[in-house]
């Protein structure tokens, strides 16, 4: 099979010689061969995995999404995407990343929190007027 993995911005990935892959759904886990029926699946967030033909296994972290197998092409479109060889590292490319999004968050909270303050100053300077 051919994984194609999309990002609303970019093309994660395109890996060929994929031999099985597994996903996860709302109803559970579920696996992909190469004589699959042709199929659409919502995906939740969550550990999507692929093995190639020569045996290596890899591991993405997965936003919600959708999967789309088409005879042996396999497209999966995410919001988002993390991917290693190995778990632990994955693991921790995730929990920074995720880390990266409080502060980022916290500084756009501050920020929007200064707007609203001066709106309703400039307000409020405009009704006593």
């Amino acid at each position: 099979m051919e994984l194609k993995i999309l990002l609303p911005y970019r093309i994660f990935a395109e890996i060929k010689n994929v031999s099985s892959i597994v996903a996860e759904t709302i109803e559970g886990s579920f696996g992909l061969l190469p004589q699959r029926l042709d199929c659409v699946a919502a995906i939740v967030p969550s550990i999507f995995s692929y093995e190639t033909e020569s045996k290596n296994k890899y591991y993405l972290a997965v936003d919600e999404g959708v999967l789309v197998k088409t005879g042996s092409q396999v497209m999966l479109s995410v919001r988002n995407a993390y991917g290693s060889a190995v778990l632990k590292k994955l693991r921790d490319s995730v929990e920074n990343e995720y880390k990266n999004l409080d502060s980022k968050e916290k500084v756009i909270r501050s920020e929007m929190a200064k707007m609203e303050s001066r709106f309703l100053l400039n307000l409020d300077k405009f009704k006593n007027d």
